[in-house]
């Protein structure tokens, strides 16, 4: 701190007691020439009380001049030492903060600085003063490479940096050479100098750099549980042609060595086995056209005694996808089954022949028959049985692959992977469907479904069909007309239900324009409901085949024939008469007699109470299941709804992951767990061991009656699988209202 300018009252002092010891030694001078000169003592005696009044006078002026002299010192020395005990408690304060604290005065020359910045620059401490210009600093900074940005380029770091220092507007951050980030803020003062504060944010950073490395790693999990899903063999090249992803079927298709991913693997490796190791003929599908996307690549290709369907495309961002799915297996079934029908064909004609040739061996024919008929519905109850035991092996990869599909769906993705998730859950829609058809076909003929009969509404049905069935009505550009009064019916409402929902699906599939139109006739004590379309219409030598199995005589829809044999299968279990009226150009009616009912009380019209919707966010959701791919899947799923989820196998399992007196808000539990255990056996135990009623839905591929009934009883919902995300988060907000 420099010294306060002198006060001008107290100059004016000293100058006026200059000028009285000037006149006071003038006057002594004057007295004593005078004395010589004249010699006369009155004269002298007189001058000399003249004089002793003067110099008395003087005197009395000069000391006051001197007092007031003293108490300007005093105030002087005072404000020095107030200012040096400022300066002391500035410096200290500056010392005690954790940040570096630089001040730069207007010319832009260091005033003040802590410790703390110069642990920023431990190379340069010792050369760091007061009175050094910024220029200077940076300069040292890069001559010892102390920023990172000044190992590569000094010149060009310091040219920024001066530049950055000269705006002082702001903050930005400095990567340092040992590994340290440095966030500088730097601002101007009131009289046009520079302060700035230094912060340590390498933990910031380092912490920054561990999530995103975390919720990086967290995708490439959840991708490549997806790929390693998957019966084809994927493999996935960034733009420079290196391996990116790739899933195990991959390397099982192709027969890779196990360390074929440390040995270098790129696309011209890959390229290489497959044409020289494997002698596939892949007719350019496996080209690189990483750098120029375009229409994907597709080709059967053969390699030895296999044969591989490629598919191959190139990313907007650079890179490819490739896919092989071996279709030897199929190939040969597609022989087999040729062959078998020439063979049918030739013995149909040598049977016919001999038929015609010889009548006398019809009886031994017609046994022969029968025996093959024993047989053939020996061989279709034990289809029937094998489908019903083997639901549950058939489901749970299904279940895990929607519940995969359904929480990819739900996170931000780009537009062409979205697209490949929408495809997937078509595809998967599309073998759910499926799956479900022949199921409930191997539950008719097993008898596992037996009818309910009661009397209920059937222009309520017929209202919730409309619901269900308007939007692909729009959807298709056709027109859905329903007629029907309040009509009381006696049969199996879940049954009758199947089967209008299949005339009604048909109808719009195979309908191209016009309309489907539903009406209900009164006959007799029957109701006859008919569902009439527009569509191309069906021939007469091929309606009694309508009914059968994977029949399907227009191949530009997408069904998969199954709906009329179910229709076939419901209508004659519960004896009701199924009719089909049709001609080629003129459209179908489909039509089933049901016998008239009793008006009854509708047990829905009563009052319902309607609770408070709560937010599933922290919802802690504890999830039971054998299967690790599915507690993979329903982890993934609830997580991203903002549930918390923890997963085990069984009830020892579970009973590990809560602390004495916690429990978890809602069960998911799967019916059949490891060892013979079941899912409401572990959920008793669970209850008693939580001592609280926690609610729980089980989750099973079983679809008898006898677990549905059990499961009721005990008030417990059962969803089937595979479990549609849509239905498990309604039911989840239904039980939390």
């Amino acid at each position: 701190m420099s010294v306060a300018e002198p006060d001008p009252e107290l100059h004016g002092l000293r100058e006026e007691n200059r000028k009285l010891r000037k006149i006071n030694a003038a006057l002594i001078d004057r007295v004593e020439r005078s004395s010589d000169m004249a010699g006369n003592a009155f004269s002298m005696f007189e001058t000399a009380i003249t004089l002793e009044a003067m110099v008395r006078d003087r005197t009395m002026e000069l000391e006051d001049a001197l007092g007031r002299l003293a108490t300007a010192n005093a105030e002087l020395a005072q404000a020095h030492a107030m200012a040096d005990a400022a300066q002391g408690r500035l410096r200290d304060a500056i010392d005690s903060i954790n940040e570096g604290f630089v001040l730069f005065d207007a010319e832009d020359r260091l005033v003040l600085y802590n410790d703390a910045y110069l642990g920023f620059w431990p190379e340069i401490a010792d050369h760091v003063r007061e009175g050094l210009a910024f220029e200077d600093v940076a300069r040292l900074a890069a001559a010892y490479h102390q920023p990172l940005g000044s190992v590569v380029a000094p010149d060009r770091w310091v040219s920024d940096r001066l530049a950055r220092h000269s705006i002082a507007d702001g903050g930005h951050v400095q990567a340092l050479a040992d590994g340290r980030w440095v966030q500088i803020n730097e601002l101007r003062t009131s009289e046009g100098g520079i302060v700035g504060i230094y912060t340590d944010i390498t933990e910031v950073k380092a912490e920054d750099a561990r999530n995103r490395a975390l919720e990086l790693a967290e995708r490439n999990l959840v991708l490549q549980s997806t790929l390693d899903n998957l019966s084809e063999g994927v493999c996935l090249f960034d733009a420079q042609g290196r391996i990116a992803a790739w899933n195990e079927a991959l390397q099982h298709l192709l027969g890779l060595p196990d360390d074929w991913v440390q040995e270098g693997a790129s696309h011209a490796a890959l390229l290489n086995w497959c044409r020289d190791h494997m002698g596939m003929a892949d007719r350019g599908c496996l080209d690189w056209r990483g750098d120029r996307p375009g229409e994907p690549a597709h080709a059967l290709v053969s390699a030895g005694d296999r044969h591989f369907e490629l598919r191959s495309t190139a990313l907007d961002r650079g890179g490819q996808v490739i896919g092989f799915t071996d279709v030897t297996d199929m190939l040969r079934a597609q022989a087999g089954l040729q062959e078998t029908a020439e063979t049918l064909e030739r013995r149909v004609a040598d049977r016919t022949a001999e038929l015609r040739a010889e009548v006398a061996e019809r009886r031994e024919i017609e046994g022969q028959l029968r025996d093959a008929k024993t047989a053939a519905e020996k061989a279709n109850l034990s289809k029937t049985s094998f489908l019903a035991a083997a639901s549950h092996d058939l489901l749970q990869p299904l279940n895990a692959a929607r519940l995969f599909v359904a929480a990819l769906g739900d996170r931000r993705l780009a537009l062409p992977t979205r697209a490949l998730v929408n495809q997937t859950s078509t595809a998967l829609d599309s073998v759910e469907d499926l799956l479900e058809a022949l199921l409930e076909i191997s539950r008719l003929d097993a008898g596992a479904i037996q009818p309910e009969i009661s009397d209920f509404r059937l222009d309520t049905l017929l209202g919730t069909l409309r619901v269900e069935f308007a939007p692909v009505a729009r959807a298709a550009g056709l027109t859905l007309d329903m007629t029907s009064e309040p009509l009381w019916v006696r049969s199996d409402i879940r049954l009758v239900r199947r089967i209008l929902q299949n005339f009604l699906s048909n109808a719009l599939r195979y309908t191209q324009q016009g309309s489907v139109r539903v009406v209900c006739l009164v006959d007799a004590g029957t109701i006859h409901v008919s569902v009439t379309d527009t569509g191309s219409g069906i021939a007469a030598d091929k309606q009694p085949l309508v009914f059968d199995e994977f029949r399907r005589f227009d191949t530009r829809t997408s069904g998969k024939g199954l709906g009329l044999a179910i229709v076939k299968r419901a209508s004659d279990m519960l004896g009701h008469k199924v009719t089909l009226e049709s001609a080629p150009g003129r459209g179908s009616t489909f039509a089933i007699a049901l016998p008239v009912g009793e008006p009854v009380a509708d047990p829905d019209s009563g009052p319902t109470s309607i609770g408070r919707d709560r937010s599933m966010r922290g919802l802690n959701v504890l999830v039971i299941d054998n299967e690790r791919a599915i507690q993979t899947g329903m982890r993934t799923l609830l997580g991203g709804w903002g549930c918390t989820v923890q997963t085990a196998g069984g009830f020892a399992e579970a009973t590990g992951l809560f602390a004495p007196g916690e429990a978890p808000d809602i069960i998911l539990i799967d019916y059949h767990l490891n060892d013979g255990e079941t899912g409401d056996t572990a959920l008793d135990r669970l209850r008693a061991h939580f001592v609280l009623p926690v609610p729980a839905v089980m989750i099973s591929a079983d679809r008898g009656k006898e677990l549905k009934a059990r499961l009721d009883a005990d008030g417990i919902p059962l969803l089937n699988k595979p479990v549609k995300p849509a239905q498990l988060r309604a039911l989840l907000r239904t039980m939390l209202k």
